[in-house]
């Protein structure tokens, strides 16, 4: 008798070619953080830093708008063609940026960038939830998330090494932008939208994964009943709500920390890059623990308790550490604070997507971008208002900042409570 094959592993492909596109997601929005505080660019246009606040701002602002009719598209069309798109269109963006000559072009690249970014996260959320089992969804989404906290490390340094080393804060973008174009295809050729489409995957695999047959598309008419089961949702309110004023805090050290610790902490531009790389950093690891922590805590306590246990107590911890940044002297004090934000951030966020799984169906990815929509208002909001704190809290205006951030993470960390993952907002159906 002939052995039972054993089930292939292209679901493991396809995490990894998601990462990938993770990666460049990440670097193409993290380095205008580093790019707004460089001599390179600050000789070239000389802005405010109100106006610079607004041009980091204006990203998230379109990235949070278009969240959910882009998360709709890839339920409606299929997530391969339309991440591809969407990785071509921000890479195309990110290029055009570093043509613009002044406020206006600059804060309409970021717009547009924004904009074709909104569905990545979103797609991916609809990926795992088809191409991984539910007792893997957490480390799945952890290690996709993985790739994009790679790209965020990596992003200061790589910026200001590039601008240091090739003069100019444009190139840096033309590289970035076209590294984007190539993964793209990488993407398209990889990956299939359902796990029943793609030529190498066996039946034993298909087995595991647990999906037979292909879902139907999420039609329009569909997706007017979902949004109206989404603004009916406890759970996904309460989600949402956390994921805004979690990334208030975490916004922080994405557009700000760069130049208050060059600024304020008369730290070098390289220095100051090394420095943030450090802090996100641990957000990689953060992302790893964080996906066996949920996935432990939902074989141990169950569906409800297991999604809701690594996010709230996470959120506590971000708290106590932005609470102490104030009160340190040392540079590296604050940057082993920040440190702590970036790790337990992290560590809540496979708990954040694997709750889109179980409760969107075929929605997922609408549902997705509904929950990233209000997370990323927040990181619009916090980008601006760091410098209006500065501004009326005076000379103690650095301790109002940080303890908004802190106060921001114990919000977060209370109305996330009701939540739960067992319930869900539309059903699935072949």
């Amino acid at each position: 008798m002939n052995a039972p094959a054993r089930p292939t592993t292209i679901r493991h492909r396809i995490i990894g070619v998601t990462m990938l596109m993770a990666f460049i997601l990440y670097l193409d929005r993290i380095c205008m953080g580093e790019i707004v505080k460089s001599m390179s660019f600050n000789k070239d246009l000389a802005l405010s830093q109100e106006q610079i606040g607004s041009i980091l701002s204006a990203f998230f602002f379109t990235y949070a708008l278009f969240q959910v009719p882009a998360g709709w598209a890839s339920d409606r069309f299929g997530a391969r063609p339309m991440l591809t798109l969407y990785i071509v269109l921000w890479s195309l963006c990110t290029m055009l940026t570093g043509f613009m000559t002044g406020f206006a072009g600059l804060l309409i690249a970021r717009l547009l960038c924004g904009i074709a970014e909104s569905g990545a996260y979103p797609t991916s959320m609809a990926l795992v939830r088809k191409w991984i089992p539910l007792t893997g969804r957490a480390r799945a989404s952890g290690m996709v998330a993985l790739g994009g906290r790679i790209g965020g490390t990596l992003a200061p340094f790589l910026t200001i090494w590039m601008i240091v080393t090739m003069g100019n804060w444009r190139t840096s973008l033309w590289i970035d932008g076209a590294v984007g174009l190539i993964i793209a295809l990488v993407f398209w050729k990889t990956v299939c939208s359902n796990p029943q489409e793609h030529p190498q995957v066996n039946a034993a695999e298909l087995a595991l994964i647990g999906r037979p047959e292909i879902e139907k598309p999420l039609s329009a008419r569909e997706l007017k009943s979902a949004l109206w089961s989404f603004s009916k949702s406890t759970s996904l309110w309460c989600n949402s709500a956390a994921q805004m004023l979690q990334n208030i805090g975490w916004g922080f050290l994405v557009t700000w920390l760069p130049t208050y610790l060059v600024k304020e902490r008369g730290v070098g531009e390289i220095e100051g890059g090394k420095m943030l790389t450090y802090v996100l950093a641990f957000g990689m690891a953060g992302q790893i623990a964080g996906g066996y922590y949920c996935d432990w805590a939902t074989r141990r306590f169950g569906l409800r308790a297991g999604r809701l246990l690594p996010m709230t107590s996470s959120m506590f911890v971000c708290a106590a550490a932005y609470i102490c940044c104030p009160f340190v002297e040392s540079t590296w004090m604050l940057v082993a604070c920040c440190a702590v934000v970036s790790f337990c951030t992290d560590l809540a966020n496979p708990a954040v997507w694997s709750f889109m799984g179980d409760v969107g169906g075929r929605a997922t990815a609408a549902a997705g971008g509904w929950g990233n929509m209000w997370g990323n208002f927040g990181a619009s909001a916090g980008a601006l208002l760091v410098p209006w704190l500065m501004k009326i809290g005076g000379g103690d205006g650095k301790t109002l900042v940080f303890f908004t951030l802190a106060g921001a993470f114990v919000l977060a960390g209370l109305i996330i409570l009701p939540m739960d993952a067992t319930k869900k907002l539309i059903a699935d159906e072949p």
